[in-house]
């Protein structure tokens, strides 16, 4: 079932990403700026939003498997008229679509937690993250090696195909699964915005993690430029390159570990520096793709260990409500990536590929500071506690 889940979430979230090498034959194929070919990233990751924000809380309220394969089809679908659209403003309208229908594996990814034993829940949401992780990496790799046998289209009827065959797996496979909440929808949404309220925890590790998938956004946004531009890639070369961001689909299981350890906390903070610090290495060794590839590697790695570790500890707040969590974090995150996106396109038509790294290593930065500011809020917290409990040792 971890298997099945991990290639689930893989397949979908797959399709935010197929045209982020894609970008400069979409400009070409419609006659528009590179600048205004990054919108359909943008705009995926807006739609995505939308559907974080209206669709995955029905986790909460209807039957997950039957819940996943009518998203399934309703994506199928959407990327099918993606390949189809005869001009730009409709391949922009489709693009919020694809976003919006992709958010199957953030349905999946609560299940999974359900279904996890709570002492293994961090490792095997790790394993199911790393084939999400996974899917999000080898996207691209796969949509550029496509492109270049068949065209940029190809890619979006392929994926349309995998929809289906997938939805009917999943109808067939997964457990049946319907939650204890009984409210309306509208009751549900409520809560989400209650959530975001009342739990600092989650409001902390959305912040963060938007920070880092932000400056994840920066790097793969505008790194096929920069290959082209620079180092003169073929489309094939790109999709060969895109392939060393699949090793940081490691860091899930092993931040999934490190979670379930205790050790949560502490390497959260280290991967906000280290994400910082790549995208800065990027920016400096641009001349190098050895160098511009082992900071994607690593970037990624922070990235997704820095997801795992957070979503340990979210599922931990509220057993009963973590289709609503995992709304209110990855609303957050990819938020964080739509605006950075839009940043990315702005940045990197006026300064280039220097001005998108700055952009990607400032992100992290912001995030560190709120994860100290955490930290020292939750030491102090601690210090008082054991204050007030050693005055109230002598009357007991």
């Amino acid at each position: 079932m971890t298997f099945i889940l991990a290639v689930a979430c893989g397949l979908t979230v797959a399709n935010l990403y197929y045209s982020q090498p894609l970008l400069d034959l979409v400009s070409h194929d419609f006659g528009v700026s590179q600048g205004a070919a990054t919108v359909v990233v943008t705009l995926t990751q807006i739609g995505y939003a939308l559907g974080l924000l209206f669709l995955v809380p029905l986790g909460d309220l209807l039957e997950n498997r039957k819940l996943a394969v009518r998203l399934l089809f309703g994506t199928a679908a959407a990327v099918l008229l993606a390949g189809l659209a005869p001009a730009y403003s409709v391949f922009l309208i489709v693009a919020v679509l694809v976003g919006t229908t992709s958010v199957v594996a953030q349905v999946l990814m609560p299940l999974a937690a359900h279904l996890a034993p709570p002492e293994q829940r961090g490792a095997l949401v790790g394993k199911v993250m790393s084939g999400l992780l996974t899917g999000i990496l080898l996207a691209r790799t796969v949509s550029s090696f496509v492109a270049d046998l068949w065209g940029w289209r190809t890619i979006y009827f392929i994926s349309a195909g995998l929809m289906i065959v997938l939805a009917l797996v999943l109808r067939r496979m997964l457990p049946e699964r319907k939650p204890e909440h009984t409210a309306g929808y509208v009751s549900l949404l409520r809560t989400v915005g209650t959530l975001a309220r009342t739990e600092p925890a989650l409001r902390r590790r959305a912040f963060c993690q938007a920070m880092m998938f932000g400056a994840f956004t920066a790097y793969w946004t505008a790194i096929a430029y920069e290959l082209i531009s620079e180092h003169a890639f073929s489309q094939g070369e790109i999709a060969i390159f895109a392939l060393v961001g699949a090793g940081g689909a490691a860091a899930a299981p092993l931040g999934g570990r490190l979670a379930d350890r205790g050790w949560g906390q502490k390497a959260s903070g280290a991967a906000l520096a280290l994400a910082s610090l790549m995208l800065i290495l990027a920016a400096v060794g641009h001349r190098s793709v050895i160098i511009l590839a082992v900071a994607g590697v690593l970037l990624d790695f922070a990235v997704n260990s820095h997801q795992v570790m957070s979503q340990h500890e979210i599922y931990a707040l509220r057993g009963d409500a973590r289709a609503r969590i995992n709304t209110v974090f990855m609303t957050s995150v990819f938020t964080g990536g739509a605006i950075s996106s839009a940043l990315t396109g702005v940045l990197h038509a006026r300064y280039g590929w220097t001005g998108a790294c700055l952009l990607g290593a400032a992100l992290p930065l912001i995030g560190l500071a709120v994860w100290a500011r955490g930290r020292w809020t939750a030491r102090v917290t601690e210090t008082r506690n054991a204050e007030a409990a050693a005055e109230l040792a002598p009357s007991v």
